[in-house]
């Protein structure tokens, strides 16, 4: 286990949880901010990343299990992640929409926030969100931060406006 909350564990994603992820990652409604649901080859690609990201990094997205049930209700974490032209760390969040608006993507966010100043000792952390993805834009504020910029990322050909949120260690 990496993080726990109240209502959550975060720990790493294992091969395990392919199915798990199938069904966050194949589901239309959780993955419109994509533009499409993943294949089964493209829902390996994401874990086999993230479990890239734990060597080199020694973090990426990170399964969250509730404790009541002991299921994987979705991932969040902390990523390298490009934004006009410099890395930067990024917490990222997708939940199964079954536990949607229940304050569990804010829960682990905000935990995960933490661990990037406490244990990381980040300076500034980041959650880059498409344009239109106002729940996720309301998580982010929920979690302390503000848009800084915004950009267009290029994805499956198609041109994505984005808003780049941030808080810095000293605003916490």
């Amino acid at each position: 286990m990496i993080l726990e909350t109240e209502r959550l564990y975060l720990r790493r994603l294992e091969q395990s949880d392919y199915s798990d992820l199938c069904k966050m990652l194949q589901d239309e409604e959780v993955m419109y901010a994509y533009e499409h649901a993943f294949s089964d080859e493209e829902v390996q690609e994401w874990l086999d990343r993230q479990l890239k990201r734990y060597e080199e990094y020694g973090f990426g997205l990170w399964a969250v299990i509730l404790k009541e049930t002991g299921e994987l209700i979705g991932q969040c974490g902390l990523t390298m992640q490009e934004c006009k032209g410099k890395q930067v760390l990024e917490i990222g969040y997708l939940f199964q929409k079954d536990y949607w608006h229940k304050g569990y993507a804010t829960e682990a966010a905000i935990a995960c926030k933490k661990y990037a100043f406490e244990t990381l000792k980040a300076k500034e952390v980041f959650s880059i969100i498409r344009d239109n993805n106002i729940p996720s834009q309301k998580v982010a504020k929920r979690n302390g931060m503000r848009v800084v910029d915004q950009f267009v990322k290029h994805y499956y050909g198609m041109d994505m406006p984005h808003l780049v949120f941030s808080i810095t260690c000293e605003e916490v």
